[in-house]
């Protein structure tokens, strides 16, 4: 296993093009709104408790199943972060070969952020188990505001917690997730992502969230995303909520865009800026049925928002419009916006850029496409004009979804496969297996044996997007297969773009791309972040046959690509969650999204790793049961390492 500040040399194919667009491109037409500020919204962290134990672990009304495209699974829960592909996986790209960069980061600090244990006990324990942690992260001013599934947490710049673990019901003024005395539900909240401008000095944070039928389990299908805009620049402070429907069915000032069985959802939100507009995407598939309608894009004036205007203009684009085309005749799915490091394009009246991969539309899983988005005259939004939205393709090195990922003792019980030797304790596993264990957990026997199991590796959707030193900079998951021969399943493939708006129609050249990858391990779940003079990083989740989940990162410039995988936080045990389990019935879960920002030359990022590890014997003797000494929760032990880096 590695050691937390060993540098780990790979590696991989650098892959120096100068192709050009395929010069097709369509305007999407826009439907315009108002949406008024609806309170505000505060740090009153509440101590983690332990609740009295009443009521389910899970949320009963969803289902962590992302390996379909449907509303509901078998029990009638809904799913969110959904995917599209029913095709094969792909074995992916073949490289090989060796290359230097001109940059090496260096690692200035790296502590634990938030974990498995306090986001279930946060809110004095009327949470649930939420796995896997979608990431959220932002910095500025001298914090860091770390967001995960349901809770958040901010930090100085010297990692030191600035106020205590608060879970997103109560910063948005809702109802517990779960009032364990009451069985009271409120709101479902998911899917975190926060950004610090520097030219308005104010931090902006976005979520899902579903709305329920009173105060019962059942959802009711009205769901909105939730925007928070801190009033100063201390984000301590108190921050303006605003709340934007995303049924889209006509209801509550909403486009209707005719979704199977009535309100549509939007899954996967996320969030960039450039320095006219806030930008939010996401995924709109029928909340109760299947199919997939296509990303929606919400323009807002930025302004606007860190003046906590009491209306703001909301402008919406429906990428999968049947009354026009995207250049690549599909609708977009994941159209990461871009966040801009320094000065955005001004020209054509201000310029935002989205991406957006093309393989999940494919039956063999594969492509070697990227969809390029320009949002021209941004500075409309200041007066309640609408930009205009166009696509076009770029042509790019080849990409594919990857197989699941490797993790110790995978396929096993554990016995005789420990790196270095020995067997592994994967006590929440080992539990299912017990029939005087399981019963605690289960209220009966596991029909099942419980093995380690593999981690999703995404399906190569495009990660996040940034616009620095005149480029668009990304990353997305893809199989790998490393000199002519197929180790493992997962690496990443990144991307330096050129853009151009060109008149309204975007055109790019690619400046460079290629692979991070090796052998011996599966890389996941890439984010990318670059600092105003073109200097980056890739970090993401490193994991492989004698590697325990692990933090890494490479570091990424634009004239030789990227550099060797560096392990920054070392995994001490194996993911041992309950989306692994058959029992659960669930598909074995990792990620969602990592997170990465610039706070000037600095750049920070966090990912999901396994921090932790215990025995059956100390699972079981614990109070609460299952949480070994408050570093796990009963059905699962991720957390998130967050780490600073100077390119």
């Amino acid at each position: 296993m590695m050691n937390s500040m060993k540098t780990e040399r790979s590696r991989r194919l650098l892959v120096a093009s100068g192709c050009f667009i395929v010069c097709l491109a369509a305007t999407l037409t826009a439907q315009t709104r108002q949406i008024s500020s609806s309170g505000t919204g505060s740090f009153a962290a509440s101590a983690l408790g332990v609740n009295s134990g009443n009521g389910p672990e899970l949320d009963p009304a969803l289902s962590t199943n992302v390996e379909h495209d449907g509303g509901n699974d078998a029990t009638g829960a809904v799913s969110i972060n959904r995917t599209i592909h029913r095709g094969s996986k792909h074995p992916g790209a073949t490289m090989s070969g060796k290359h230097k960069t001109k940059s090496n980061p260096v690692m200035n600090l790296s502590f634990d952020g938030l974990n498995f244990y306090q986001q279930r006990f946060a809110n004095g324990g009327n949470q649930f188990s939420v796995e896997p942690p979608d990431q959220g992260l932002c910095a500025g001013n001298g914090f860091v505001l770390e967001s995960t599934n349901d809770v958040l947490r901010v930090f100085n710049s010297s990692g030191n917690a600035a106020v205590g673990v608060v879970s997103l019901n109560q910063f948005y003024g809702y109802p517990p997730a779960i009032n364990r005395t009451t069985g009271a539900y409120g709101p479902d909240i998911t899917d975190p992502s926060c950004y610090f401008d520097q030219d308005t000095q104010r931090w902006f944070h976005v979520v899902l969230t579903l709305d329920r039928v009173g105060t019962t389990s059942a959802l009711s299908g009205k769901n909105h995303l939730d925007l928070a805009v801190s009033k100063t620049a201390d984000p301590l402070g108190t921050w303006t909520i605003y709340r934007i429907p995303a049924q889209d069915d006509g209801t509550n000032g909403t486009p209707n865009h005719d979704c199977p069985g009535g309100p549509c959802l939007g899954d996967y939100p996320h969030i960039g800026a450039d320095s006219n507009g806030i930008f939010l995407t996401t995924n709109e598939f029928p909340f109760f049925e299947n199919g997939f309608i296509g990303a929606q894009i919400y323009a807002m004036s930025k302004r606007a928002l860190a003046s906590s205007s009491p209306n703001i203009n909301l402008v919406q684009f429906n990428t999968g419009d049947a009354s026009t085309n995207t250049a690549s005749g599909l609708p977009g799915f994941t159209v990461w916006p871009a966040i801009s490091a320094g000065p955005s394009p001004s020209e054509f009246g201000g310029t935002e850029y989205f991406l957006s991969s093309l393989a999940v539309f494919q039956d063999s899983g594969a492509d070697n496409r990227l969809q390029l988005w320009s949002l021209t005259n941004t500075g409309a939004l200041d007066a309640g004009g609408a930009p205009t939205l166009t696509s076009s393709i770029v042509n790019t090195e080849g990409y594919a979804i990857p197989g699941f990922a490797r993790q110790p003792g995978v396929g096993t019980n554990g016995v005789g496969k420990a790196p270095g030797g020995g067997d592994i304790d994967f006590p929440l596993g080992q539990c299912f297996n017990s029939p005087t264990c399981a019963p605690l957990l289960l209220g009966g026997p596991d029909p099942f044996t419980e093995v380690i199991s593999p981690l999703a590796a995404n399906d190569s959707r495009m990660g996040q997007v940034y616009f620095a030193n005149g480029k668009l900079w990304s990353a997305l998951g893809t199989g790998i297969t490393f000199d002519g021969v197929t180790y493992g399943s997962a690496g990443l493939a990144y991307f330096v773009l050129h853009p151009k708006a060109h008149g309204g129609t975007p055109i790019a050249t690619v400046d460079i791309q290629g692979y991070v990858a090796d052998p011996n391990l599966d890389l996941t779940y890439g984010s990318v972040a670059v600092t105003q003079s073109g200097r980056g990083v890739i970090s993401y989740t490193a994991t492989g046959p004698q590697n325990y989940p692990s933090v890494g990162f490479s570091s990424l410039d634009a004239k030789v690509g990227a550099g060797d995988i560096q392990i920054a936080a070392a995994g001490v045990g194996p993911q041992d969650g309950f989306t692994g389990y058959q029992v659960e019935g669930f598909d074995p879960r990792w990620g969602d999204y990592g997170a990465a920002a610039v706070d000037g030359n600095s750049i920070w990022f966090a990912q999901e790793y396994i921090g932790q590890t215990c025995t059956l014997a100390q699972y079981k003797a614990s109070s609460p049961f299952g949480t070994c000494s408050n570093t796990r929760a009963s059905l699962g032990n991720w957390g998130t390492r967050i780490i600073q880096v100077t390119p």
